[in-house]
């Protein structure tokens, strides 16, 4: 199978001369290279006089070169068809937008100019119509798994999220939309950009969901700084790519050890809501038990004559126990709500006042193992806590561990709705995770635990107000503070990271609890059951 040698290269801004005496010299050292892929702006204010060398055939580039289109209205007169042409001997203009497929296999998708901040476009920008035709021009193709190279000038918007730092570039703000729904269409093997005069090589990310779909093989993000530039900054990138139709399966969708979960997860998220607003909406379940694909509805019913999961006793404990409320080792002053099933009671050394558990008043160990009119009563502390924050300005973050720990805590710890949106909270669990050699992936928002751990497994489980959850399964060794590590490093409150080093004398503990016990009242069903 061939294997092709490319260069990228970001804005050259007119500077022929010294971005093709820099190949030379990468060609006179490595061997020669098939072609020079150009992002962001080909062209400056001041290119006249090199490029007239090259129009007149003065001089040749050293290596068929490929370049984006206009970037600003000052250059569009270098481009003379919006279609595409050559522009000087081994010099061609791609196009506005489309596909090159050369003889190697390769198939290069390529969007010039910046994302329209008006209509119509203008010449030296694209529209959200001119994403939609590349996507549907390739997603309509047979067996369409993705394509090997992407172009564009902007960066994606949110490319960092989940991923190492882009260093002065604010990911968050930076780049454009479009290009990001085009990337997570596409699923470019390499996706180049430009425009920001910064290098940026991130980790490699997913194009597919984990437990959910079919592994796909991983995009990498490499961002080019100007050619020339005064800082040092890699403005040309060498790589070697086999063409994905070359490729055996198993290969293609190997997954590199650093490989993070997909950044546009939320852009997506958030179109596809937009859409779904506009159609008729019907819930489901994924049951991850079943085959792919297959779908319950959320009514609760199940056909056939399945039979609800029957009440048991709950297993006794092999000694003392701090948390099965009928033992004497409890701490009951923390306590300050008691349902049927289940309690709720202030953390010891809590992260914060309000930090609660919700605990089940037998001894079960894990979520797993509860019986469904236990699992019932957690659902209604959950909802009633959900209510009671939410009228404090505040959601909660709920997490679980499983392991090295023999009775059932659902940790439930309040933060500010306004400084932590459910993406940010995410976005620092699975960052944490992955400095940590964790892998911790996102399952769908309507499943349940039990769907993805059986009883006696240990893992991790992290759940938000919004039903978005996180779950770890643990192999080995796990960072016992984990959860809570990572909320106060988010709420910038790292001393209290250890409830050890929090723990007040009982006295202020019994006040806290009096005060928290007060003001859940309203929300308290078991004070009405």
């Amino acid at each position: 199978r061939a294997v092709s040698r490319r260069l990228a290269c970001g804005d050259v801004e007119g500077r022929l001369e010294t971005i093709f005496g820099r190949v030379r010299a990468v060609q006179a050292k490595s061997g020669r290279f098939d072609m020079l892929l150009c992002v962001g702006s080909f062209f400056g204010p001041s290119s006249g006089a090199e490029w007239a060398e090259y129009c007149t055939g003065a001089k040749k580039a050293p290596i068929p070169t490929y370049v984006l289109g206009a970037n600003s209205q000052d250059t569009l007169s270098y481009f003379p068809d919006v279609s595409g042409c050559e522009l000087a001997e081994n010099i061609t203009y791609l196009g506005r937008r489309g596909v090159f497929s050369g003889c190697s296999g390769l198939h290069i998708a390529y969007l010039s100019g910046t994302e329209a901040q008006e209509q119509p476009a203008p010449a030296h920008s694209f529209s959200a119509k001119d994403v939609e035709e590349l996507k549907a021009s390739l997603l309509s193709t047979p067996n369409f798994r993705g394509v090997d190279i992407l172009l564009t000038s902007p960066w994606p918007r949110d490319v960092g999220t989940f991923a190492n730092s882009a260093g002065e570039i604010d990911t968050k703000k930076c780049g454009s939309k479009l290009v990001s729904d085009l990337a997570a269409s596409l699923k470019p093997r390499y996706h180049f950009a430009a425009l920001e005069k910064a290098y940026y090589e991130r980790l490699p990310y997913r194009n597919h969901t984990v437990l959910q779909e079919t592994p796909q093989h991983v995009t990498r993000f490499i961002a080019l700084a100007d050619v020339g530039n005064t800082s040092k900054k890699k403005y040309l990138y060498a790589f070697s790519i086999v063409p994905m139709s070359a490729m055996e399966p198993a290969e293609l969708v190997k997954q590199p050890q650093d490989v993070t979960e997909n950044p546009y997860r939320r852009l997506c998220r958030e179109a596809a809501k937009a859409k779904a607003e506009e159609e008729p909406s019907c819930q489901f379940f994924f049951d991850l038990n079943k085959q792919q694909g297959k779908k319950r509805p959320s009514d609760g019913k199940e056909r056939g004559d399945s039979q609800p999961k029957q009440a048991k006793k709950p297993p006794q404990p092999t000694g003392p126990c701090w948390f099965c409320l009928a033992s004497p080792e409890v701490e009951k002053h923390l306590v300050v709500s008691i349902g049927t099933h289940c309690y709720l009671a202030l953390a010891k050394g809590g992260l914060l006042p309000d930090h609660v558990l919700i605990l089940p008043i037998g001894h079960y160990q894990s979520v797993v193992d509860l019986s469904s009119e236990v699992l019932e009563e957690v659902t209604k502390y959950k909802a009633a806590l959900k209510e009671f924050f939410r009228s404090k300005g505040k959601r909660y973050v709920l997490f679980e561990r499983n392991y090295r720990s023999q009775h059932l805590q659902l940790q439930v710890i309040p933060v500010p709705v306004d400084l932590c949106i459910s993406e940010d909270i995410k976005e620092a669990f699975i960052t944490q995770a992955q400095e940590q050699q964790i892998e911790l992936l996102e399952i769908p928002e309507h499943s349940d635990i039990t769907q993805v751990a059986q009883p006696g497994m240990p893992y991790f489980f992290v759940e938000l107000d919004t039903g978005e959850k996180l779950f770890h399964r643990i192999r080995g060794r796990f960072p016992l503070q984990f959860g809570r590590a990572v909320l106060a490093e988010l709420l910038a409150l790292p001393q209290r990271s250890d409830w050890r080093q929090c723990a007040a004398p009982r006295h202020e503990e019994a006040a806290q609890a009096r005060a928290f016990r007060r003001d859940f009242q309203p929300f308290d069903f078991s004070l009405r059951d």
